[in-house]
């Protein structure tokens, strides 16, 4: 436990450490507080408002109060504010229910305006849907699909890879083939070709699902193949025949012996492939093979953006799940390259000589 404290207590001690943990913290807290957070459903639909501005926040009368707008052009979803006009911004207002955690019934959120006046902290989309709203449901999509897919593809690797290099002989020769032809075939087509053999007539649920288990598939090779390796050079240890001699089982062996000294490795590996994971469900839901409507990703949201008008009349709002993706994606990086220099062993000399 001590181990893992100061190993915690480095991470943190790190600047990029201290920051990617702080952003990640944010957004795992904002994906599960989701319905907490976003004062309307994410298919919440007000044909009035669409392309609805961020709308303005100011204090007034001892309060903050939001403004309101009127469509003067709607060919063009010009809004202009009216002056003098605003709806007082309330905290913790009752709204649509939902189920915290799946489970517990609710309606709070976190803040709101009475109807039939809307706020709108990201604007609108076509349809005028509260970008916000959809934004943070969205979070709880592409974030999770990183951690459960990769913690698969982890599990995958280490089975298969660590049994391959224990055992060695044909078992080993056909699992490296294999792994071979996967990483032989370029990961986006082949991404694109697994997701449309299964078609699109599915439910979010099912799609969510199916992504996580082709990225899983897709990515458990590069793992197994590394892992492999690395069982092959500690299977020679004396640590390892002295637990032959002992009669463990080989299951035993691996979780027991091998597994610990792979910790360092899988954890770097893991913080390093959760955005390739959150950027290959992007990518199916921004070709339309990921997750449909009514449901919300960043993804999706990105491919909803696409239309030429958001570009010419300047809805920059509706842009934002590209920034959420950037500030997700490099976030986990800088916290992989903290935890690579961190468990590398020439680093640690280092700073064992500059201390």
């Amino acid at each position: 436990m001590k181990d893992k404290r100061s190993f915690i207590k480095e991470v943190l001690g790190h600047p990029l450490g201290a920051l990617s943990s702080f952003i990640l913290l944010i957004l795992y807290l904002t994906a599960f507080l989701a319905p907490f957070l976003a004062p309307y459903e994410p298919s919440d639909q007000d044909l009035k408002r669409t392309y609805h501005p961020p709308t303005k926040i100011y204090w007034k009368d001892g309060r903050l109060q939001v403004a309101r707008y009127r469509n003067v052009d709607p060919t063009s979803a010009s809004y202009k504010e009216i002056p003098g006009e605003c709806s007082p911004l309330k905290w913790f207002i009752h709204g649509y229910s939902y189920r915290f955690m799946g489970i517990i019934p609710a309606d709070i959120h976190l803040f709101g305006v009475d109807k039939p006046d809307r706020v709108y902290l990201l604007g609108s989309d076509s349809t005028g849907r509260d970008v916000f709203s959809r934004l943070v449901y969205g979070s709880q999509v592409s974030l999770s699909i990183g951690v459960i897919g990769v913690s698969l593809t982890l599990v995958l690797g280490l089975l298969i890879g660590g049994l391959s290099g224990y055992y060695g002989g044909w078992f080993d020769n056909v699992v490296m083939r294999l792994t071979e032809f996967l990483m032989a075939v370029p990961g986006l087509y082949l991404l694109l070709a697994l997701r449309g053999v299964f078609g699109v007539k599915f439910s979010s649920a099912q799609v969510y699902f199916l992504i996580v288990i082709i990225l899983s598939f897709i990515g458990w090779s590069g793992f197994a193949r590394v892992i492999r390796g690395l069982v092959l050079s500690l299977r020679s240890q004396t640590f390892i025949d002295a637990a032959v001699v002992l009669g463990q089982s080989s299951l035993r062996i691996l979780l027991k012996h091998l597994l610990p000294n792979l910790a360092s490795y899988l954890l770097v590996s893991a913080a390093l492939s959760i955005p390739g994971y959150i950027l290959g469900e992007a990518a199916l839901s921004f070709l339309g093979l990921g997750i449909q409507e009514p449901s919300a990703s960043w993804g999706l949201m990105l491919a909803q953006a696409q239309d030429m008008k958001v570009f010419m009349l300047n809805f920059w709002w509706l842009l934002t799940p590209g920034v959420a993706i950037l500030i997700t994606v490099v976030a986990f990086n800088m916290l992989g390259d903290v935890l690579r220099d961190l468990v590398d062993p020439k680093f640690r000399l280092h700073q064992a000589k500059r201390g």
